[in-house]
């Protein structure tokens, strides 16, 4: 098993501020992430027109917005720190906008449905990671169908409950499995629970390619307080955990190893039963 790959999603916690921004992208790789991701979007290009003439609290999420004249510093502060760049394009334009800076796109749970968005991203050659929170196995077939047919090489599904906090009980890991019988892709899981446990079952038992949850610095940020965000001093020890795994899992070929070496000798030996081996009988000091 290879290790997981760890994204660490701001999201809407960077509070439209490029030394914060930052600060997000040094923490995530101190923790020991792989990637960290942001979101791209633009309320009036999110939102129907409809609900923002009626919606004050859908109007304020412009205070969420990530300028995209941040982009290039993201990239650069990303490349210093050794970390992937990546982020969810929410309309269009986006995916241009993005294209020159990440690593791979990522796209959201919302916008599955959306099938120009999909295209849009895939024609780009770069990977893509696709949340599925809250859709139907029609609707991901569907999704990954378009994916691959709009040359999309490298694909990653997230199993995903939209639902913040998940509940762990909702939380159905099995699913990682069925994602990757029936479409023969990476898989990952995409945490909204804050639950080690969770974390570790999709890693140890599961396999997950991928594991993406939700960051914050200082519970500050405009997303804490509904609950399904980690603080890094949370997650540090489970991303260690899961990438010693895989030392401790080891290659599967049996045979001694060094630190038992110095024992071989003292077993049975085959001729009468009597540790240690008669190889070393007659040369056995007790004080060396």
């Amino acid at each position: 098993m290879s290790q997981p790959h760890f994204i660490a999603e701001v999201s809407s916690n960077h509070h439209r501020d490029l030394a914060r921004c930052i600060e997000f992208i040094k923490a995530a790789a101190d923790i020991g992430c792989d990637s960290v991701k942001f979101q791209l979007f633009k309320i009036d290009e999110l939102f129907a027109p409809e609900i923002l003439s009626r919606s004050e609290m859908h109007r304020k999420r412009k205070e969420w917005e990530l300028p995209v004249s941040f982009l290039p510093e993201l990239k650069q502060a990303c490349d210093q720190y050794q970390i992937q760049f990546s982020c969810t394009p929410f309309y269009l334009q986006a995916v241009a906008e993005l294209k020159p800076y990440v690593d791979f796109y990522k796209i959201a749970s919302y916008e599955l449905l959306w099938d120009e968005l999909l295209i849009t991203c895939a024609a780009t050659g770069l990977p893509v990671v696709i949340s599925t929170g809250m859709a139907t196995i029609d609707e991901i077939d569907h999704a990954v169908m378009v994916l691959k047919n709009a040359g999309c090489n490298d694909i990653t599904l997230l199993h995903c409950v939209s639902a913040y906090p998940t509940p762990e009980n909702e939380c159905n890991l099995a699913v990682l499995g069925t994602f990757r019988e029936r479409y023969k892709v990476k898989v990952g899981w995409s945490d909204h629970s804050v639950s080690s446990a969770v974390i570790n079952r999709a890693v140890h038992h599961w396999q997950a390619d991928c594991i993406e949850f939700h960051i914050d610095l200082d519970k500050t940020g405009a997303e804490y307080a509904a609950g399904h965000c980690w603080l890094p001093q949370q997650m540090a020890p489970v991303i260690a955990a899961a990438k010693r795994s895989t030392i401790i899992d080891g290659s599967g070929n049996k045979q001694f190893v060094p630190s038992e070496a110095d024992d071989r000798d003292w077993r049975a030996d085959p001729s009468d039963g009597l540790r240690p081996m008669r190889t070393i009988r007659n040369d056995f000091n007790p004080n060396k």
